[in-house]
């Protein structure tokens, strides 16, 4: 096979690729949609409130939070599938099927609201049990992503440099802004929302890594 032939049939490829970074570049920006909290009278303070509460199933903005908690999550699951339809390592496979899952997760969150706010109404328990659980899962899959694909960055070829050299920081930072979040679960509340704020704007950083990573690997002459 001729250069010629090889580059005509890598475009495709390439072009999948490409494609494949616009889904992570938007759910960069739409994973932080609780901003618009700062813009509503939501009746929440972010500095002790989950995100969560914004799309609780008593609350008035629920449609649009929920609404943009939802088309995230399919972003993001639109993008992995694009990007594992043309991975060949091993443990990057791994990496976007675990976004798969998270998407999956994200949608299963919102499918499972908590019934009420508790940083507002005394009675209303912080546990809910599905939802606990799905968000449990969420965070479980974008942490798997983040080793893995940080796995993928040091043994594929060509090497992913992006999320090799950003991906460790984000983890390192995502994992302790996550722990502090359980607080009230234990019974413990106050402050947590600030740390969920922070762990959520790292998962869109992490998004938008994974947008530029994609984006540059378009450009190369062979796929990883």
């Amino acid at each position: 096979m001729t250069t010629l032939e090889v580059a005509h049939e890598a475009r495709p490829v390439r072009r999948a690729v490409r494609v494949s970074a616009l889904p992570f570049a938007v759910s960069a920006v739409l994973y932080n949609g609780w901003l618009l909290e700062f813009l509503l009278p939501t009746g929440l303070d972010p500095r002790h409130s989950y995100v969560s509460e914004l799309y609780a199933a008593d609350q008035p903005f629920r449609p649009l939070f929920a609404g943009i908690e939802s088309v995230c999550a399919v972003l993001v699951v639109v993008g992995a599938l694009l990007a594992y339809g043309f991975a060949q390592d091993g443990w990057a496979r791994c990496g976007w099927l675990a976004l798969v899952g998270f998407g999956m997760s994200s949608v299963a969150d919102v499918l499972l609201p908590m019934r009420c706010a508790p940083s507002v109404e005394p009675a209303c328990a912080a546990v809910h049990p599905g939802h606990t659980l799905t968000s449990a899962l969420a965070h479980f899959f974008v942490f798997a992503s983040m080793a893995l694909l940080g796995r993928a960055a040091v043994t594929a070829r060509p090497r992913l440099d992006v999320v090799r050299r950003w991906g460790p920081r984000v983890l390192a930072l995502a994992l302790p802004t996550a722990v502090c979040t359980v607080g009230p679960l234990f019974g413990r509340p106050g402050w947590h929302g600030v740390s969920q704020r922070a762990h959520l704007a790292l998962v869109g950083v992490w998004f938008a890594v994974l947008a530029v990573e994609l984006a540059r690997s378009s450009r190369r002459s062979s796929i990883v």
